[in-house]
């Protein structure tokens, strides 16, 4: 992945979502030849020459100042989330951009620390998973696997070459598709816009070009997606989910960053109380535990593509 044609592509994207009347500027009715603002209209707004700004998107100039950032960020109405994500992707500077690379290359293979699992521990029977960098899955408790795959081997977050990816399920397992159900968009939305904010943090990381390929290469709706250049933060989310074992159920999946742990962060998940969906996952607990008996998962010929590299 190049920073640059990153940076290019999601400043013309967005630069087409944008229409005159949406940052009020007049159209006089004429006919248009590009969907969106013109580049000129970009630089206006943003207070840079329309030759700066070209530069910009063909990834010509690479020194944008954090000012200049922010006023492009301003012009095409970004959201914090974004406004951070075209500052990850222009690398505000050589020395950062260059700092960047390094960490890139010298990213050491992800795995728990001692503190995460106890942490892990803590949490009891609320399921709780760990996501790296990637989204492939470090650790979970044992609710945390029953919910999300229990058609997996839980010890394949174990193991760096077997990790499920949480990206790779939502767009190629059946079993996770079925079990986010009709918030499956919303949820495939969601993980795209994840996997974005990635590839602006580690422009560089061959593993993660590796796996965008493969899913740009066998889903269209992450090819769809992606070109979108949509980013989304990890933070809190809502998703009616229905788990084949314990029923429909809304619950809130609560994104926290591993302190000490950079790229890494914990995903638990919750339901309102007195709620049906509480009481579902409470047995779904108590099963995962075994102390109670549910009827087992179904087998799928598919169930290894969580695992496949």
């Amino acid at each position: 992945m190049s920073s640059k044609s990153e940076l290019g592509s999601f400043l013309r994207t967005r630069r087409a979502q944008l229409r005159p009347a949406d940052v009020g500027l007049p159209e006089y009715g004429e006919r248009r030849r590009v969907s969106g603002l013109r580049r000129d209209e970009l630089a206006q707004l943003a207070g840079v020459s329309e030759s700066y700004y070209t530069r910009l998107e063909q990834g010509v100039s690479s020194n944008a100042s954090t000012e200049v950032l922010d006023a492009i960020a301003r012009a095409l109405r970004l959201d914090e989330t974004e406004r951070r994500h075209l500052h990850d992707l222009a690398g505000a500077g050589q020395n950062r951009r260059a700092a960047a690379r390094a960490r890139s290359r010298r990213q050491p293979p992800e795995r728990l620390s001692d503190f995460t699992r106890q942490l892990i521990a803590s949490f009891g029977d609320t399921p709780v998973i760990v996501l790296g960098r990637r989204s492939d899955v470090l650790g979970w408790n044992p609710t945390g696997h029953a919910l999300f795959a229990g058609h997996l081997d839980p010890a394949s977050a174990d193991h760096s070459s077997q990790r499920p990816n949480t990206t790779r399920l939502v767009f190629r397992d059946p079993h996770t598709r079925e079990l986010y159900g009709d918030d499956w968009p919303k949820k495939a939305r969601d993980a795209v816009g994840r996997l974005r904010l990635a590839v602006g943090r580690y422009p560089d990381d061959p593993v993660l070009a590796e796996l965008i390929g493969e899913l740009v290469m066998h889903s269209k709706e992450f090819t769809t997606l992606w070109s979108e250049h949509r980013v989304r933060d990890w933070d809190i989310a809502t998703y009616r989910m229905h788990h084949p074992s314990v029923g429909a159920m809304e619950v809130t999946q609560q994104s926290m960053q591993v302190p000490d742990s950079p790229g890494q962060r914990i995903v638990a998940v919750t339901a309102a109380a007195g709620s049906d969906a509480q009481s579902a996952l409470a047995l779904l607990a108590h099963a995962a535990n075994g102390d109670t008996r549910i009827d087992a998962w179904p087998q799928r010929a598919t169930s290894q593509v969580g695992l496949d590299r």
